[in-house]
């Protein structure tokens, strides 16, 4: 019984604390719902280093995680090469779809900050140079 109490609770830290979706659409829809902001990022998980760095020093900070939750909805379009990693066909070809539509010049990480219509506010066609506090800043 506790096990499965935690698991649930588990669960739902894990749903609520990102708010990631699995479609950009979605994504823009609770946008919208919530009044908050889309923060889409294009990644390789597994073989690109400024895209982990990123993801390890920005999007998994408590800081960033505590602004996020108040301000972001996540979306994360991720390309892994590992076959391990891989995502499922649906996933593969959304992210693909957004790739040729947002990343035409295919770059890892490429971050773009969506307001609630889906229109781009800013982009960063690379790894944020700001500070964590700065890029946060940038975000509002």
């Amino acid at each position: 019984m506790k096990t499965n109490l935690f698991l649930c609770l588990f669960l739902l830290t894990q749903m609520s604390f990102s708010q990631q979706v699995n479609t950009l659409e979605k994504s823009i829809a609770i946008a919208k719902e919530e009044n908050k902001k889309v923060l889409f990022y294009f990644s390789g998980s597994d073989w690109c280093s400024p895209c982990v760095k990123f993801k390890k020093n920005y999007i998994e900070t408590e800081v960033f995680k505590e602004f996020a939750q108040k301000n972001l909805i996540l979306f994360n379009a991720d390309f892994p090469k590992l076959k391990k990693n891989q995502l499922s066909k649906e996933q593969t070809i959304e992210n693909e779809q957004l790739a040729e539509k947002y990343n035409s010049k295919g770059l890892f990480p490429l971050i773009l900050l969506l307001d609630q219509n889906g229109t781009i506010l800013k982009k960063w066609e690379k790894a944020p140079s700001e500070t964590l506090e700065e890029f946060i800043a940038q975000l509002q």
